[in-house]
């Protein structure tokens, strides 16, 4: 079958750094965006460097850089943990917030930056369904006291470099309509035919079809990905080019198990395996499950989720957590699920780095799994980039 390709949307790079003319390189020195060349940003990651540098802001697209004709297990995707929690993200209760954000700009921004998974929390809201950034599985539109201490302590630890937080009380919301976001998702679906998107969501809608109603809603139901073709007891998936070619391009993932029969949302961990999230999921050398996922090396579910976030999103320390630590808990996660890349690579801020950031530990986990480079770049013939092992 011929693969089918579009251009790439705005801002999202095919060949980082081999094809077009770049004005600088990743790492140099930039006093704007409009010195560093195309896919990066001119950013200052204050904790490691004095001024302002070139980094990368945007993903390499492995369907249109090698191909889309393997399973889709046989990828890695760029994922934004709380993709709606966004900086700045104005009110729409007309009730003042005090919660976390963890990302810096519009849904549509991160999927036209090479994001193709999002986590989104769903709730039931003003008889409607509603993102929100919560605690204790209820939305609210009020504020509350926020407390954090010790903010500081862990900068003493020169291996760790991340802020260890403690909460003491925690009820701020953050609230949108889920239909606008689902919109969102689907004007990029509508304007990028050959791309696919996957949903995972933290879910604590009950109301009977709420989300099934929000997903109609939206146009959204017209690329749906049908649990039936979901493989059960590890094996692969079906080819990117097969769900491109059939239109159906949107994979959603539950944390509720009923939902599977009751609406054919799949049950996340049916299909696949997860490590720890926030704090524990950051301890370098050390990748294990989250309690409702089965262990990472179970390989009758075919796809691997790796978060890396803190427990609290800090701007201020994530372009330190985006580097080398970063890139070894790929490696640790790797044994730790049986010698399987990760399929998801979960993050907060992921635009900010010293460097790669979460766009070059996907480019390793591509390479990785296509070629068995260090870099998916390895894997085009004729691009001068070394493959190393």
């Amino acid at each position: 079958m011929a693969r089918s390709f579009t251009a790439a949307p705005l801002g999202f790079v095919l060949l980082l750094g081999l094809l077009g003319a770049a004005t600088a390189n990743v790492g140099d020195s930039c006093s704007t965006t409009a010195d560093c060349g195309a896919g990066q940003w001119c950013f200052d990651c204050e904790p490691k460097f004095a001024g302002s540098h070139c980094v990368r802001s945007a993903a390499t697209n492995p369907f249109q850089l090698i191909n889309n004709s393997l399973p889709f297990n046989k990828y890695a995707y760029l994922t934004t943990h709380n993709a709606y929690a966004i900086v700045g993200e104005p009110s729409h209760t007309g009730v003042p917030r005090i919660t976390f954000d963890n990302q810096e700009d519009t849904v549509t921004d991160q999927l036209n930056n090479g994001v193709r998974a999002l986590m989104l929390d769903t709730y039931d809201f003003k008889g409607d369904v509603w993102l929100c950034h919560s605690d204790g599985g209820k939305c609210n539109d009020f504020t509350a006291f926020v407390s954090i201490l010790n903010m500081l302590d862990s900068l003493r630890n020169p291996n760790r470099r991340r802020f260890r937080v403690s909460i003491l009380k925690y009820f701020g919301s953050l609230q949108e309509p889920a239909l606008d976001t689902f919109k969102e998702i689907e004007a990029f679906l509508s304007a990028n035919p050959s791309e696919i998107v996957t949903i995972i969501l933290e879910d604590y809608v009950h109301a009977p079809n709420g989300l099934t109603n929000v997903f109609n809603a939206s146009g959204l139901l017209k690329y749906w990905f049908p649990v039936s073709k979901m493989p059960q007891n590890g094996q692969d998936w079906p080819l990117v080019s097969d769900m491109v070619a059939s239109n159906q391009r949107l994979l959603v993932f539950t944390s509720i198990s009923s939902k599977q029969s009751t609406e054919g949302i799949a049950y996340q961990w049916n299909f696949m395996v997860e490590n720890n999230y926030g704090d524990d999921g950051m301890d370098a050398g050390q990748c294990s499950n989250r309690a409702e996922s089965a262990p990472l090396n179970d390989k009758t579910k075919s796809l691997v989720l790796m978060n890396y976030f803190p427990s609290v999103p800090v701007k201020f320390t994530a372009c330190l957590q985006h580097s080398q630590s970063l890139t070894d808990m790929v490696n640790t996660c790797y044994g730790a699920a049986g010698n399987r890349w990760a399929n998801f690579i979960a993050v907060d801020y992921y635009k900010r780095s010293d460097g790669g950031g979460v766009f070059q530990a996907t480019d390793l986990l591509n390479g990785k799994l296509l070629c068995g480079c260090q870099d998916i770049k390895a894997c085009l013939q004729g691009s001068g980039v070394v493959c190393s092992a």
